[in-house]
This record gives structure tokens, C-alpha cells and sequence, in this order.
């Protein structure tokens, strides 16, 4: 647990003490800040069948933005170690293989949680200054929450694996950019040319991303996205770790 806290704290500094962290946070909240302002204005305009926090959640430039988080959050995890030769160095230091895979995630999802805070605190202080309560409710802002904490999970895992994979930082960040959009594309197909009520058309709204932000973000409890998310984030870091204990056993 030391090792862990240790590993930790290392990475929490590294991210934060890089211009790029606030870079990062800064373009995240004006874009999503600029996406609120527009979305709110639109539902004066013309009445909208779904809420404020639906609205946002499930919009394409949301998602835009979103994705290119993950690439700039976790490019540098193993990456950057492999690039300047200290990965051997930690692999072979008295600390388990899986307490380095848990404490570089734990730090690269403790970084995104506090870029995606902002989005949140939007909807209360658009309470909080407009009284306007009919917008949204507060289930589908903890729904919606949940759905960010959730698909972030399973996106930081991803980029953790795919900086293991690779010594440049860029190659990482491109590839983890690249999956992660493959992954929320993959619930469109079910709207080319499928039986909605087929085999194929069911599996694939359980891989989508969108689907489980729809209902979430309408407040609903669904037991689906909390299997599916948490279980493919817990593979992607055993691949992980099985990476890294490879490259041990090579070095």
C-alpha cells in the first residue's frame, strides 16, 4: 500500500506541476462551457422532449471533446518511462507489477475526474443563478455523473494499455484516441440496415456508449453499464499488467 501511495502521489505531481494539465482543463471547460451556453439557449428558443443534463451529455461535440481527453491524460503513464529508459528501473524496484498499474491508473482517473468536474458544476450554477428548476432534475445530474465516472473508467484503461504498448507518447495518444472512437461508433452501426429487435441490433446497443448515457442521464438506474464498464476496465488492466510482466521477464 505504501508502494501504491507512493506511485501515486509521483504521477498526481507530474501531471499537475505540466503546463499542459491546465491547458488541457482550461480548453475542456470552455468548450463544454461555449456547448452549455448554446444548448441552453436553444431549449429557449424551441421546447426539447429531454432535459438540459440529456441534452448536453448526448450531443457529438460534447464527445468530441471528451475523447481527446483520455490521449492527453494517459499518453505519458509507461510511454514516457519506456522513452527515457526507467521503466526497467521500475519494473525491477521491490514494488508488485500490479501495484504500478493501479497507481498510474489511479492518478491518470484522479486527473481526468478533476477535468470533467466543471462540466458538472455547470448545471448548479445555472440553478443557482437562474431558479429555473424544470431544465433538469437531480437524478439525471447524478445519473449523467455516473455515466462520466463509468465510460472515463473504462477510457483511462484503455490509454493506460495503450502507453504499455509503446515507447512514444504520441503513438500512444493516437492510439488510444483512435479506440475510443471506434468503441462510441460501434453503437451507431446498429442503425444500419438492422432488425431493431434483432440479435445482432441487441449486442450491439449493449456496447453503446450513447444508449447507457441516454438512460443515465434521464436518471434511470441500469445495472448494465455498471458490469459492463467496470468488468472491460478491469481486463483492459490485466492486459496491462501482462504487458509490463513480459517486458520483465524479456529484460
Amino acid at each position: 500500500m505504501r508502494a501504491f501511495a507512493i506511485l501515486f502521489l509521483k504521477e498526481i505531481r507530474s501531471f499537475f506541476l505540466s503546463p499542459l494539465a491546465y491547458v488541457v482543463m482550461g480548453l475542456f471547460a470552455f468548450l463544454n462551457g461555449w456547448l452549455f451556453l448554446g444548448m441552453v439557449r436553444a431549449m429557449e428558443v424551441r421546447a426539447s422532449p429531454r432535459g438540459l443534463v440529456h441534452n448536453l451529455l448526448s450531443s457529438g461535440w460534447f464527445w468530441m471533446a471528451f475523447l481527446i481527453v483520455f490521449p492527453l491524460v494517459t499518453m505519458r503513464l509507461f510511454a514516457d518511462e519506456r522513452r527515457m529508459g526507467t521503466i526497467e528501473g521500475l519494473l525491477t524496484a521491490p514494488v508488485r507489477t500490479s501495484e504500478v498499474v493501479l497507481a498510474k491508473y489511479a492518478a491518470a482517473f484522479a486527473a481526468y475526474l478533476v477535468i470533467v468536474l466543471p462540466v458538472l458544476l455547470f448545471f448548479a450554477i445555472f440553478r443557482a443563478v437562474t431558479g429555473e428548476v424544470s431544465a433538469f432534475h437531480g437524478g439525471a445530474v447524478l445519473g449523467g455523473a455516473a455515466g462520466l465516472f463509468l465510460v472515463g473508467a473504462f477510457h483511462v484503461a484503455l490509454g493506460t494499455l495503450a502507453s504499455a504498448l509503446t515507447s512514444n507518447p504520441l503513438v500512444a495518444a493516437m492510439l488510444t484516441f483512435v479506440l475510443g472512437m471506434l468503441h462510441y461508433f460501434l453503437g451507431f452501426l446498429q442503425a444500419f440496415g438492422l432488425n431493431p429487435g434483432s440479435g445482432w441490433a441487441e449486442g450491439l446497443s449493449y456496447f453503446s456508449t450513447i444508449g447507457h448515457i441516454d438512460v443515465l442521464a434521464e436518471g434511470l438506474l441500469d445495472s448494465r453499464p455498471l458490469v459492463y464498464y467496470l468488468s472491460f476496465s478491469a481486463v483492459l488492466l490485466s492486459l496491462t499488467h501482462h504487458v509490463l510482466e513480459s517486458r520483465k521477464w524479456r529484460a
